[in-house]
């Protein structure tokens, strides 16, 4: 690998870097190491993983991967700098994506190639010639096919695949039935392999082909579309609208204060759950360094609003939402999704899926038969409790130091501690234990306040919960991956205050960086990127949106029902149901 002493176009960096081949760079990953590439330059990532203030996982998702449209949409020039730092190498042409280990991809070591090639494992030249036939195929008949490096990924659990492959090591949805010897849930899992093929074919036929060439295009669309925003200062952010929301939050918390002196408990709540509800929104964009663009300045506005005054933990939020924005919606991946055993938003749910982010599998137990048998009914009341869940996951991301450790954020948790103090001595013993007279009002004054907070946990869900789930392989684009997983809101401009920004989701996880106020005028611009390229582009009005939810839940909860009448013939030994094994 002598170094090449022909600089890579995208480069402006004065030194020259070798020329890495896909073999070497899957020998590197097989070795443990975190490499991904961007602007056709190779980041080895080991070092940084634990520094990185956006958590290690998020990392973690993109080895193998071309990241460059990830790291630009969530880093400031400032850190895509500082990763100019890690680069070991550069490629030369179009990079193929592996699929990362963290979600069951698996890389061959430098010894015994010949070996390794057999097992059936990834081949770029292979792959290139399949991604045409495979969507063809696809088309016709899911099932007629043999499974592919390209669309077998990591919905490939759920698929064709043959028992005893242990290719997708512990993150495969099969893990629990890919033993022969469990023909119950294989044959209740046929049906729900049924159902996956046909959401993947459903979104074949709605939205662009997933290979190279057309991708390649709505990337360079894409980017043609960041620099337009950027010359139009829409990454800029607008002060004053800020000066109107710090009023706001005042007048709030000022008339909390007002009806606790007066003991009109009800009434102090309600203004306190809003003043809550509409910091969320601020401490949003400081997280995603939307407002001072600093990193450091808008992660200490965030601490300080989300843990000083909201007694939530920005950092747990970073680290929850980096991922999410990366691996929007795939059930097996994204927090944000992942609400077992209250919700299941995908069919897939229903296999015991195991989640990366926690690390543990997603049981289909008892309680998640209960609840997802009645999701549909009982969204919004599981959502009146979202806030005491956040509390939760906080102080477990604390406690446990789930956060960088070392290195530029790491005295974040440090600082987020003693927010969490602040805020439990003034909420709750300075208003809850020291304003409030008796403990009957003292239990409302907390469940009204909280609960004031519930179109928070409705926004966030509705944004994406209607949305696709299905995984379209790894040629798929960053920004084709946004829209099909992201639905926006169409409100009127006034209510603007009220969803925070947050009704434009979409355009939010394709340019995560913009300021929200810019959102609105950002629309516009993505609606015509959207007509140009071919994706249909997700609005709905809030309370279509919210039909649209509540269809997806009652749905899953249909095919909850239908597994368990599988299971339960079959548990009376009527097994010639027509059900086999692949």
């Amino acid at each position: 690998m002598a170094a090449a002493s022909t600089r890579a176009a995208a480069a402006p960096a004065p030194r020259s870097y070798p020329v890495l081949s896909r073999r070497e760079i899957e020998a590197q990953i097989a070795e443990g190491r975190a490499v991904f590439i961007v602007d056709q330059h190779v980041i080895k990532a080991d070092a940084w993983r634990k520094y990185h203030p956006g958590g290690d996982k998020a990392i973690m998702h993109m080895i193998g991967r071309d990241a460059t449209d990830e790291v630009n949409g969530l880093h400031s020039l400032e850190a895509r700098r500082m990763m100019d730092k890690y680069r070991i190498g550069r490629i030369e042409g179009r990079w193929k994506n592996f699929l990362p280990p963290i979600q069951g991809g698996k890389f061959r070591a430098r010894v015994g190639d010949g070996e390794a090639e057999q097992e059936g494992e990834f081949d770029a030249n292979l792959a290139m010639q399949q991604v045409k036939e495979d969507a063809a195929a696809l088309a016709s008949d899911p099932s007629s096919r043999s499974p592919s490096p390209t669309f077998d990924t990591d919905e490939a659990g759920l698929r064709n695949r043959k028992p005893g492959v242990a290719r997708f090591g512990s993150s495969t949805s099969l893990s629990s039935v890919d033993d022969e010897s469990a023909p119950e849930p294989a044959d209740g899992m046929a049906h729900l392999d049924v159902l996956t093929r046909k959401e993947i074919k459903l979104d074949l036929t709605k939205y662009p082909a997933p290979d190279p060439t057309t991708q390649d295009v709505i990337v360079e669309k894409y980017r043609l579309l960041h620099e337009r925003i950027k010359a139009e200062g829409l990454y800029d952010c607008n002060y004053a609208a800020y000066a109107v929301e710090v009023t706001r939050y005042t007048i709030f918390f000022a008339l909390m204060l007002l009806f606790l002196k007066w003991k009109w408990y009800v009434a102090s709540a309600f203004f306190l759950g809003c003043f809550w509800h509409q910091l969320v929104f601020t401490a949003h964009d400081a997280g995603h360094m939307g407002i001072t663009h600093n990193f450091q300045a808008d992660t200490v506005i965030g601490i300080i609003i989300a843990d000083f005054l909201g007694g939530l933990s920005l950092g747990w939020w970073k680290r929850n939402h980096n991922v999410h924005h990366i691996v929007t919606n795939s059930p097996e991946h994204d927090p944000d999704i992942e609400h077992m055993p209250f919700f299941a938003i995908s069919h897939r749910f229903l296999a015991g899926l195991r989640s990366t982010y926690y690390e543990h599998v997603m049981h289909y137990d008892a309680a998640a038969r209960f609840f997802i048998a009645l999701q549909h009914r009982l969204y919004y009341v599981v959502l009146l409790f979202g806030r005491f869940n956040l509390y939760r996951l906080s102080w477990l991301y604390l406690l446990a130091g789930q956060g960088p450790r070392k290195g530029v954020a790491a005295w974040h948790r440090w600082l987020e501690l003693v927010g969490q103090v602040f805020f439990w001595t003034w909420f709750g013993y300075g208003v809850v234990y020291k304003s409030i007279d008796s403990n009957w009002d003292r239990f409302v004054f907390v469940m009204v306040s909280h609960f004031v907070t519930t179109p928070v946990h409705v926004q966030i869900t509705l944004s994406h919960f209607a949305m696709s789930t299905a995984d379209l392989g790894v040629d798929e684009s960053f920004p084709q991956k946004m829209l099909r997983t992201t639905m926006d809101v169409d409100c009127p401009p006034w209510l603007d205050f009220f969803h925070g920004g947050l009704q434009f989701q979409a355009v939010h996880h394709l340019f995560p960086r913009i300021p929200r106020h810019n959102l609105r005028k950002t629309q516009a611009l993505v609606q015509e990127f959207c007509d140009d390229v071919g994706i249909p582009y997700a609005l709905y009005g809030f309370v279509d949106g919210n039909k649209q939810v509540i269809g997806r839940l009652a749905d899953v909860a249909r095919q909850a029902a239908i597994l368990a009448k599988c299971q339960s013939v079959l548990a009376g030994g009527e097994g010639g149901h027509g059900h086999h094994h692949h």
